[in-house]
């Protein structure tokens, strides 16, 4: 049999492509509300190269299921490949945060005193604790609701006396309770749903270092990287772990 140079070359393409040498890269999408994603998307994207993840960053597409991965707060139970934790390796719980030495031992003391917000949609930023103190007839006013960037300013508005609550997450309030004098008046349940989605196309060979990359992935690793996502997110785990 006669094959021409040109001829040997298609035939070695052919193969390469078929075994998945050519694929091409990830996509992986991140919803997130940072202000700024330059210097995290840059050092996520080095890291991942680092962990033979070969990956296009992208964020806030308008459309859904782009991407190989997304990042989202919540989507369809099936999709889900990696679960958003808390620093306790489990799913994140609201709760309100009072002083100790304010005396508020129930949510409905907190009728007309200033409580601390997290601007944002993650549903830990302050809807869930709203609606436990609303069950209680507490409807802080307009006036009575300060919103901090983000979960650490909010605390920091309670340590500094600007107001009597604060809104936070269970994994990431709890070393600071003894420390600062604080004490959890509310504590919500587990909310579920935040973390990595398939993307409408699951064939992609490249895929699975990507996941392997994302679930080693922590807060204390690297947190300029976690910017990209909600404060009290620590790190990534497979859907199934009972932590």
């Amino acid at each position: 049999m006669r094959v021409t140079a040109g001829g040997w070359l298609f035939v070695l393409c052919t193969s390469a492509v078929s075994a998945g040498q050519f694929s091409g890269p990830v996509r992986l999408e991140v919803h997130t509300e940072a202000r700024s994603v330059t210097v995290a998307s840059y050092r996520l994207q080095r890291y991942l190269d680092t962990q033979n993840c070969k990956a296009e960053l992208v964020f806030n597409q308008a459309g859904e299921g782009d991407g190989d991965l997304v990042y989202r707060q919540d989507g369809l139970a099936d999709r889900l490949k990696l679960r958003a934790v808390n620093a306790d390796g489990k799913d994140p719980v609201p709760v309100w945060v009072t002083r100790k030495t304010a005396g508020v031992r129930t949510l409905g003391e907190l009728e007309g005193r200033d409580v601390s917000l997290v601007a944002g949609t993650d549903p830990l930023s302050g809807r869930l604790a709203l609606k436990a103190l609303a069950a209680e007839g507490v409807t802080p006013k307009r006036g009575q609701r300060y919103e901090a960037g983000d979960f650490s300013s909010a605390l920091g508005l309670l340590l500094h006396n600007n107001t009597h609550a604060a809104v936070s997450e269970l994994g990431l309030a709890t070393p600071f309770l003894e420390s600062q004098g604080l004490a959890i008046t509310w504590q919500g349940e587990p909310v579920s749903g935040a973390g990595w989605y398939a993307g409408t196309d699951t064939t992609n060979p490249g895929l699975q270092p990507c996941l392997k990359a994302l679930l080693e992935l922590k807060r204390s690793d690297d947190r300029q990287i976690f910017n990209l996502f909600p404060e009290w997110v620590y790190g990534f785990a497979s859907p199934d772990s009972l932590q």
